[in-house]
């Protein structure tokens, strides 16, 4: 049994421990002590599905019981960085869109245009690449494959295909994919999670600590999205394997995986190159800091969303925000960003309030550690 003590507005397209010298290596120095090179993964890593170990690094339990969240535990990140990050929105790639947004100072985009055939998906790669622009990744966003419904299941199922075969068409080599949801039950404050969880099978056995009577329809349910997440993202590697496209697997509100130990195990699961994580940066402040999170997963990491989250006083709740203007500390993230050794896209998500050279500017302040 493992513990994973810790403790979303739904995310825009639907829906730690401090490092000390008594903590376990972090997951970049475990990579470097411990991977495996072989052919196989050599011919991964040159189409960018780069082999990723799979481990889960301590968090601190009893954290979300804080008063008031403490998001800056460690020094302030300093450069420069040996790691290189690249610059991205969320958007539908047409040439005015791509246009506008190379000149803003952008270098690539996230398309949320998944249901478009292959020959559609590769004129709009065209036109990218004469601007010198990056379509780096598809967002197919939600599924519901903990449905009762076995067509459902399947209909989704394919259309995460078609979204696959639309991303190699893109260029890209990521798609987003949020598994399901669940809800209308009984379910912990963000704050009161105290989660232990089976490591062999990823099912919850307890989300507080004390009585979890009030809390067992919320635990069948989460071990049961668990279970069909697993049998159908597994059914998906054959086609990810075909496109080389990474299934990018994204922390939202879902009240699923919420705490960084349960997402990086849920993730670590799959054991395969091919099935990644997404990190939203902003998505679970409510839950644990950011670092945490990326900490966790290491170099799980293949994509990170950029958003912000403002904390209530106590700790407890809040809202998002225009990024730089939450409880995110940036320049922690950058520094973890660091330690794990991402290297990647950096695309925003929100802060559609502030003008496109604005976010430019305070994306390229995150990715300077500032």
């Amino acid at each position: 049994m493992v513990a994973a003590g810790g403790a979303g507005m739904v995310d825009f397209y639907a829906g730690s421990a401090s490092r000390t010298g008594s903590l376990p290596l972090t997951p970049l120095e475990l990579a470097e002590a411990y991977r495996e090179e072989t052919t196989w993964l050599e011919v991964l890593l040159m189409t960018n599905a780069i082999d990723r170990r799979r481990f889960l690094t301590t968090t601190a339990a009893g954290a979300a019981a804080l008063a008031t969240r403490r998001l800056a535990a460690d020094e302030p990140a300093e450069g420069p960085f040996e790691t290189t990050l690249y610059k991205a929105l969320i958007g539908a790639p047409t040439e005015e869109t791509l246009r506008s947004w190379k000149e803003a100072g952008f270098e690539g985009i996230e398309a949320n245009t998944w249901d478009v055939t292959p020959e559609e998906a590769a004129r709009a790669r065209e036109v990218a690449e004469n601007l010198d622009m990056k379509i780096h990744a598809v967002l197919r966003g939600w599924t519901d494959f903990n449905s009762p419904n076995p067509a459902q299941v399947a209909d989704d199922i394919e259309s995460v295909e078609t979204a696959l075969r639309a991303a190699q068409a893109y260029g890209a080599d990521a798609l987003l994919l949020v598994p399901c949801r669940i809800g209308g039950m009984t379910i912990p404050d963000p704050w009161a999670f105290d989660v232990e969880f089976d490591e062999a099978t990823g099912h919850l056995t307890r989300v507080v600590e004390g009585d979890n009577a009030p809390y067992a329809e919320y635990i069948a349910a989460h071990n049961h999205a668990t279970d069909t997440s697993v049998a159908a993202v597994k059914k998906l590697i054959p086609v990810a394997e075909e496109t080389g496209v990474i299934i990018a697997l994204e922390n939202v509100w879902n009240n699923l995986w919420v705490t960084p130990q349960l997402f990086a195990h849920f993730v670590a699961s799959f054991d395969h190159p091919m099935v990644q994580a997404y990190f939203d940066i902003g998505n679970h402040v409510r839950y644990a800091p950011p670092q945490d999170y990326l900490r966790a997963l290491g170099d799980l990491t293949v994509r990170c969303h950029v958003k912000d989250f403002q904390l209530n006083p106590d700790g407890r709740g809040g809202q998002f925000v225009d990024i730089r203007e939450g409880s995110v500390d940036w320049p922690l993230v950058r520094r973890v960003l660091e330690e794990i050794g991402y290297s990647g896209w950096m695309t925003i998500e929100g802060s559609e309030g502030l003008s496109l050279e604005e976010r430019n500017r305070r994306l390229d302040l995150i990715i300077a550690g500032e």
